[in-house]
């Protein structure tokens, strides 16, 4: 990003980063560390059906071994190769989540295995977005999909079953491309799960064609000589008072294994399918932690095992935040739009209230804020319990620059040229909104060559009589100069100078 060289952008700019630093501030570390968890689980899960490929092409090998056709040959090499397509889009995804979390800020003081910057939207946007790293992971789904599904001469029933994809944008969104909707705006610490997201995909997606290879060869028998409990759960991260909803499984489950029971907390659980359903509404906020244990008779020895795990989920209160659309400045005669959030509230229960201006709502967590008076504003948010007030500063429009014609500053201009412009324009450069200042008036002085000079006032933006007959008088070798001038902005009560401009005629 470029540094702009007007002071007033500049501020304007730091401004705003000032405020995106405060508004990460308002998400909860609890919100944080569950994207965290989450991702954890995506790579505890990703082992699992590592380890399940593994013995699925373990399986495909022996019977290729045992039926020595060239039809089972083939399959065999197709579910190494799919292996391979699986494992090389896996590494791809691990150089980037290496790059994300050098950008993060490496390793933090607490967690070393969390990046510093964890809050941090612009970063990822820049690299997502900016720097077109989304369109190129796009472009790699898809170019592994095709490969895989190349494999099994793409198989619609296989396809169906490939997770590995780029999803339609939902219907109402304002993002034009996949990339902006997984990563615009997104948060460092919530682009790890979505990357691992990726990563378990693609090794589904390699799972899909071993078992079409493995239906092709007629019959494979896979058996399982080792367990792991696993949990799905609707999300990790609740709202105090919302129930916490689980499934929880034994990993690599077979028909064989049909003799399993599944308790959590010394409670046993109906089984059904090899899953147990468990849910629970937790009181009070932070970490909880349940215990599951597993018994189940090992299909390959007879033996009975107990396979016990602990695991957590975070419980959080819900809070507000609040984005101004433009900059973190409420200007005085503007509409002023703003986003409103509130976390695990929907936008229809959020309500704003100003201090020192005027609140108007647009319906979906959008509303516009106009302002009269210079100081400072306090906006209130309450929705689902929780209550938050934000401060901001409010001006007036910043000064415009006097232009001639809209488009000319101070410097020589052709004579012809010269006599085309209509009057003195005030244009506001660099400001984000929708505004208009007008001229009131100035004073215009006419230089002609090696003579004296002549002075006279102009009403409004446009020539009067007088100055406007001095203006065709134009020849080359005299000097104009326009001073005082003066402009009304919206929400001014007084005209305000805006400074002068001088022509050379040439």
């Amino acid at each position: 990003m470029s540094i702009p060289k007007e002071p007033r952008q500049l501020m304007i700019n730091l401004m705003y980063l000032v405020l995106t630093a405060l508004l990460a501030l308002n998400v909860s570390a609890e919100v944080m560390n569950a994207f965290f968890s989450l991702d954890r689980g995506m790579k505890t899960s990703g082992n699992i059906v590592d380890n399940n490929n593994n013995a699925v092409l373990a399986s495909i090998s022996a019977t290729a071994s045992a039926y020595p056709t060239d039809k089972n040959k083939d399959l065999e090499i197709k579910s190494k190769e799919a292996q391979v397509i699986g494992q090389d889009f896996v590494k791809y995804i691990d150089g980037i989540r290496l790059k994300l979390f050098d950008i993060a800020k490496g390793p933090s003081k607490a967690d070393p295995t969390i990046p510093q910057d964890i809050r941090n939207k612009d970063v990822t946007t820049n690299l997502f977005i900016n720097e077109k790293l989304g369109d190129e992971i796009e472009a790699k789904i898809k170019e592994t999909r095709e490969k895989l599904l190349a494999l099994t001469g793409n198989d619609p029933n296989v396809s169906k079953n490939l997770p590995l994809d780029i999803e339609k944008l939902p219907e109402g969104t304002k993002m034009k491309t996949w990339a902006e909707f997984k990563f615009k705006q997104m948060p460092v610490a919530a682009c790890f799960p979505l990357l691992g997201k990726m990563q378990t995909d693609a090794k589904s997606s390699t799972s899909a064609v071993m078992n079409w290879a493995a239906e092709q060869m007629g019959k494979v028998e896979i058996k399982f000589d080792a367990f792991q409990p696993a949990v799905s759960a609707d999300k990790s991260y609740i709202i105090q008072g919302e129930k916490y909803v689980a499934d929880i499984f034994l990993s690599a489950y077979s028909t064989s294994a049909d003799n399993v029971s599944i308790s959590v907390g010394g409670s046993s659980i109906p089984v059904k399918e090899g899953i147990a359903h468990y849910e629970t509404t937790p009181s009070g906020v932070g970490e909880r932690t349940y215990n599951v244990s597993i018994n189940v008779k090992n299909p390959l020895t007879g033996e009975n095992k107990n396979y016990s795990k602990e695991f957590k989920y975070e419980v959080g209160q819900r809070s507000v935040a609040v984005s101004l659309d433009k900059m973190n400045v409420f200007y005085i005669g503007v509409e002023n739009p703003v986003s409103v959030s509130a976390a695990g509230v929907s936008s229809n229960d959020v309500r704003v209230t100003g201090s020192g201006v005027n609140v108007a709502s647009k319906g979906g967590g959008k509303f516009v804020i106009t302002a009269s008076t210079p100081g400072e504003a306090t906006l209130t948010v309450s929705g689902g319990g929780a209550t938050s007030t934000f401060k901001y500063r409010v001006k007036r429009i910043p000064d415009p620059v006097p232009m001639l014609g809209a488009k000319h500053r101070s410097k020589s201009m052709g004579n012809g040229e010269f006599k085309a412009q209509g009057g003195i324009a005030a244009i506001l450069e660099n400001f984000d909104f929708e505004a208009k200042c007008d001229i009131v008036g100035f004073e215009m002085t006419y230089l002609p060559k090696r003579q004296d000079p002549i002075s006279r006032p102009n009403s409004g933006a446009r020539w009067n009589g007088e100055t406007g007959e001095m203006i065709n008088k134009a020849k080359p070798g005299d000097s104009y100069f326009f001073d005082d001038i003066k402009c009304k902005c919206p929400g001014d009560q007084a005209a305000r100078n805006i400074g002068g401009l001088a022509f050379k005629i040439r």
